[in-house]
């Protein structure tokens, strides 16, 4: 039987950001803006969905009187990521 895909991730820039994170741990929101091409506005709203899933931390400052949003992989992030991948490996092998 194949196994549930997890909606918040199964989103492509959702999926994306998950995917630099966890190679990164922790980035800028304009690191994730020009790695994934998306727009300021989704993905600020992809980026609040998985922060309300618990999969990553947000952090918003100013850095010389610029805001700076800076996102982290949480533990829990990391178990749904690589539940995610392997869910994905087993609708590959059947």
């Amino acid at each position: 039987m194949f196994k549930d895909l997890d909606p918040i991730l199964h989103s492509q820039l959702r999926l994306a950001v998950m995917s630099l994170l966890i190679s990164v741990k922790e980035a800028e929101f304009i690191f994730l803006k020009e790695k994934t091409g998306a727009t300021a506005g989704n993905l600020s709203v992809q980026i609040q969905k998985l922060k309300e899933a618990g999969y990553i931390d947000v952090k918003k400052q100013f850095k010389d009187n610029y805001p700076q949003t800076t996102c982290a992989v949480t533990a829990k992030g990391v178990d749904a990521f690589e539940t995610y991948v392997k869910a994905l490996q087993s609708y590959i092998q059947k």
